[in-house]
């Protein structure tokens, strides 16, 4: 019998799950994220799936293989938290979900672009207060602005063609060639000239070396002052404290996260009986003009169904030898 243990698996998770692996696996399902001292719950296992902020470094790997773990069906997209060099040494079989919702990501960068221009967070608390007054409460019109999107993936795509209806100019930047930006009446240009001109930039680029700390202090400062930038990609496409500093300056007018680079001790867990000790995070939390979301942009029924529906068909693929169209390899 094929045996699954499925870390960082929330009771949501775990329903999904269970519509759609067969009953003929062994199914186990572990709340706590999968790192050094965790993977033992993995004992005996055939198949572990794991998601965005489980590690799987060369450590955890070493410990997976030595109980058995023969294949590492990834419950997201993004895969920057897996040793793929030492995951293909060891002999592991990678899969991920390369795609389970662009619509919701999308359309929570606007959701977040949008609250943060007409202040809605601060509009609903308020209103609940009986304060009706409008000062502060001062937006712009997206119509006629120029955004850029780094990154031309489905997501970034999506992004640019909801933004193209707002009546914005889009500019994208990608190191590949964008085949339907033309079509769909889009600016593909270089980086710096993205930073330039942009008084929008959202990011929807994967996490890699060459992208890990994009927005530094030297991007910002190329780009308008008072900036909107919005990040739902992954957290360390950004340097906390060159936001920071950014947003004290004034040079960044308004930031939207759905990441955060050292979301890992934090997101998917309630604290709010606790003080949280990371100092950035709560620093970036005092700033007004600051829309912080936990890691929720992927989060609609149809996405965690297709994650569910995805991961099956990934494992079942493996387990029946046929092709495996999610692989993950190091090249």
């Amino acid at each position: 019998m094929l045996k699954v243990v499925s870390f960082s698996c929330k009771l949501y998770d775990r329903q999904q799950l269970c519509r759609s692996f067969p009953a003929d696996w062994q199914s186990e399902y572990v709340e706590v994220g999968l790192d050094q001292h965790t993977a033992v719950y993995a004992e005996g296992a055939q198949v572990i799936t794991a998601f965005v902020n489980d590690r799987l470094d060369a450590v955890v790997l070493t410990r997976l293989a030595a109980y058995g773990v023969r294949m590492i069906a990834l419950r997201c997209a993004g895969f920057n938290q897996v040793d793929l060099a030492a995951a293909e040494r060891l002999g592991f079989v990678v899969t991920r979900v390369p795609a389970y919702s662009p619509y919701a990501v999308a359309e929570h960068t606007l959701g977040l672009m949008l609250a943060l221009n007409r202040k809605l967070y601060r509009a609903y608390n308020r209103v609940r207060e009986g304060n009706f007054s409008l000062q502060g409460m001062l937006g712009f019109d997206f119509h006629g602005k120029t955004v850029g999107i780094i990154g031309a993936g489905k997501i970034g795509m999506l992004v640019a063609k909801m933004l193209k209806a707002f009546g914005c100019r889009v500019l994208v930047y990608d190191p590949q060639p964008c085949a339907e930006c033309q079509a769909l009446g889009l600016e593909v240009v270089e980086l710096n000239q993205l930073y330039a001109q942009s008084q929008v930039i959202s990011l929807h680029c994967p996490l890699t070396e060459q992208t890990e700390h994009l927005i530094d202090a030297a991007a910002l400062a190329k780009m308008p002052h008072g900036v909107m930038l919005i990040n739902t990609g992954r957290g360390a496409l950004v340097e906390t404290r060159a936001l920071i500093a950014g947003l004290k300056s004034g040079q960044i007018g308004y930031l939207g996260m759905d990441v955060y680079e050292k979301e890992g001790a934090l997101f998917f867990e309630d604290h709010s009986c606790e003080i949280i000790q990371d100092d950035d995070f709560e620093r970036l939390l005092s700033f007004p003009n600051v829309l912080i979301t936990g890691h929720q942009a992927y989060f609609t029924q149809e996405a965690l169904q297709h994650i569910a529906q995805t991961t099956r068909e990934n494992i079942d693929a493996w387990h029946q030898g046929q092709a495996l169209l999610n692989q993950l390899t190091q090249g």
